[in-house]
């Protein structure tokens, strides 16, 4: 089979076996997968990464100890976790220590014509779900992820820093569980994905509402994002980060401190909800999509993908 192979900024296409099945996991012949920005910053040096990457996917089943996933359409959970910590018996496997990640952390992933996963990390995808929304799972649930861990009631007011790929997920998710989303961007073709879903936007000035809203979510993919945010939020606010950059972030602590913020780290969530709000057609997901390759032009959809203001670029194995 054909897979990505990515080092020292490199990106591949290599032949390599099928992968062997572990016991209780599947074999998944991969149909479509999407670059996210993660991807682009482990091409950047992030976690020191070689291997194959990718971890937003849709596959058919093709061999599995049950038989009743074969030919099941899935998408699948990227933290494999031990199942046996006290972390995964609390449900948190995602931070499990000894979990690997697909695509980032001792597994392969998904830019590969095939790919393994536990069993237990399957969902299967329903069949009004097409193949290229349903790559679309994994970033979802990391935006539904926030509403696990902060309680934003209906009707509240909510700032999203950052009209990239995540931060449209995160302004269509909260504006459809009835928050009140102001969205600041850059790119009035990419904040009007989220006017479509009822979310006021705004670009982005030099100058920025202070201490205006008791909700920020940081999805700026930048160093400077989480510092915008401090600024934009209440005192006793919330701040969320879901901004994930290779380099160092510097931000100034004593605002925090004098109006007492709080900091929310939030990276994966559940795909339960995810899988719902998809099969809803809430969500402008068409609109995101703005190329597709061949998985045997991944070099070129990995340069594709990382030109400025570029959405979400599918690779498709032949």
């Amino acid at each position: 089979m054909i897979a990505v192979h990515l080092a020292q900024g490199r990106v591949r296409v290599i032949t390599r076996p099928l992968p062997r099945i572990p016991r209780d996991f599947a074999r998944i012949r991969v149909l479509a997968a999407g670059i996210c920005n993660t991807d682009l910053e482990l091409q950047r040096g992030y976690y020191g990464f070689h291997g194959t990457p990718g971890h937003e996917f849709v596959g058919e089943v093709t061999d599995a100890a049950d038989a009743t996933l074969r030919g099941k359409r899935v998408t699948g959970e990227i933290n494999l976790a031990c199942r046996r910590c006290d972390w995964c018996r609390r449900g948190l496997g995602r931070h499990c220590p000894r979990r690997t990640v697909l695509g980032i952390v001792e597994h392969p992933g998904a830019f590969a014509e095939y790919l393994t996963l536990p069993i237990a990390n399957l969902h299967e995808v329903p069949a009004p779900v097409s193949n290229e929304h349903a790559v679309f799972v994994e970033p979802v649930a990391a935006a539904c992820e926030i509403l696990d861990q902060v309680k934003i009631a209906r009707g509240e007011r909510v700032a999203v820093l950052g009209d990239g790929k995540l931060g449209l997920l995160i302004a269509q998710v909260l504006a459809a569980h009835g928050a009140r989303v102001h969205q600041f961007g850059r790119h009035r073709d990419k904040l009007a994905i989220t006017e479509a879903a009822g979310v006021e936007t705004e670009i982005a000035g030099r100058k920025l509402p202070a201490a205006a809203y008791p909700f920020v979510v940081d999805a700026t993919g930048s160093a400077e994002g989480l510092q915008t945010a401090v600024t934009m939020v209440q005192p006793r606010g919330t701040v969320v980060m879901k901004s994930t950059v290779h380099e160092a972030v510097t931000i100034h602590t004593a605002p925090m401190i004098v109006n007492e913020v709080t900091l929310v780290g939030s990276r994966c969530g559940r795909f339960e909800p995810a899988m719902r709000l998809i099969k809803s057609g809430k969500l402008n997901l068409d609109a995101m999509i703005a190329d597709r390759f061949l998985l045997a032009d991944a070099p070129r959809a990995f340069r594709r993908a990382a030109e400025k203001g570029v959405l979400k670029v599918m690779l498709i194995p032949e």
